[in-house]
């Protein structure tokens, strides 16, 4: 097996954190923005929802016409990231209007299908021994990428919210250009001319793909609506920059949980390390009506534990599904996945949001847990296995 050049990786991450800030660069600006236009506090689940949508279309797109592995996956990133930074400054341009943002939020959901699966996929081509290590780092930098409109927003909170928005287009502009330093793969294996409509069938007819798959549905249930939840559960102790840094640190410590989640594996295995962190986060689910009135050093210690299991387990789903998946169709497995998944984020985004008002907020947490319980039934085959 060739050694892979050590600049492959950090360009890989540096790459993924850049291009994925795109995520939650309206949510770190939305008390601005509601100041500014009079929104509701519903407003920031819509505007969650309409990018969830976008990537689910994007995924679909994406996994059925195999774009990531009949056309070369760095063009495809490099595309989509300066695609996804425009629509960020389209939506900078007309933010005013709402009905336009969620337009414009929708087509950066789309051309992130082109970035976080496709950044796997790379990766996958990269490392085909020690994926769960590579993950753990690529899968780390989205979630850092994805918490970096909060701290951006907390170093520069005298700027104005156009300065952030515009910021993060141009951070995730130059992780598109980054690709442009990486050479394929000399592993890589040979690009398909067809559609693989069999190799996507693995996703239920393969026991091991299925488990896989299933137990990222039950964390894909809890993570975002965790993340668009965070800043009403900090909300009720902090407010300003105070809140913003907080945000940062618990959704970011999240790729604490990859990487070190990442060299478990050499031990434990991805399977066992993904079913201790999903229970993790589920357990912190259950504790929620309680913890949320815990003293300050208890509450922060539950929500910093939850922000890094919460994420953590990512990283070995998708190195199980890679794992397993036909060679040549990998990125359209991971990216059909990744549709079906965020189709499930979004039900219960939605449900959750339009609860919040009608249920103390403790209690509604505790219905997070059911996506990490499924999760573990689905992957108990993989974890008895050791796999």
């Amino acid at each position: 097996m060739p050694t892979v050049p050590r600049h492959v990786l950090p360009i890989l991450v540096l790459a993924q954190f850049a291009g994925t800030s795109l995520w939650f660069a309206i949510n770190a600006v939305m008390p601005d923005l509601q100041r500014s236009f009079g929104w509701p506090v519903t407003a920031v689940g819509a505007l969650t929802s309409a990018l969830q949508f976008g990537f689910i279309l994007g995924t679909l797109v994406f996994a059925l016409l195999a774009l990531a592995d009949r056309f070369n996956p760095r063009r495809v990133f490099l595309l989509c990231a300066m695609a996804g930074a425009l629509c960020t400054v389209g939506a900078w341009a007309m933010v005013a209007d709402f009905g336009a943002l969620l337009l414009w939020r929708f087509a950066t959901g789309f051309f992130l299908a082109g970035i976080y699966p496709v950044g796997m996929k790379i990766a996958s081509q990269w490392y085909q021994q020690g994926l769960g290590v590579a993950l753990g780092y690529l899968i780390g930098a989205l979630v850092l990428g994805s918490a970096s409109a909060h701290g951006l927003r907390a170093v520069a909170d005298a700027l104005p919210w156009p300065s952030l928005m515009l910021g993060v287009a141009a951070l995730a502009a130059g992780g598109g250009l980054l690709m442009l330093v990486l050479d394929d793969p000399p592993q890589a294996p040979r690009r398909v001319s067809t559609l693989q409509w069999q190799a996507l069938s693995t996703l239920w007819t393969d026991a091991k793909v299925r488990s896989s798959v299933l137990g990222y549905f039950g964390h894909m249930w809890e993570l975002y609506t965790l993340w668009v939840l965070m800043p009403l559960i900090l909300a009720t102790r902090l407010s300003g920059v105070q809140l913003s840094w907080a945000a940062f640190i618990i959704l970011g410590s999240g790729a604490l949980g990859c990487t070190l989640g990442g060299h478990a594996v050499r031990r434990w295995g991805s399977a066992r390390v993904a079913g201790l962190q999903l229970g993790t986060s589920g357990l912190c689910c259950l504790l929620a009506p309680w913890l949320m009135h815990a003293p300050s050093a208890v509450f922060y210690g539950w929500l910093l534990v939850w922000g890094i299991t919460v994420s953590g387990d990512s990283p070995q789903f998708s190195t199980l599904t890679a794992r397993n998946a036909p060679a040549q169709a990998v990125g359209s497995v991971l990216t059909l996945t990744n549709s079906a998944g965020f189709a499930i984020s979004i039900a219960s985004i939605l449900l959750f949001v339009a609860l919040t008002p009608h249920l103390p907020l403790g209690w509604l947490l505790t219905g997070l847990a059911l996506g990490p319980a499924l999760g573990l039934w689905a992957m108990w085959p993989l974890i008895r296995d050791r796999a």
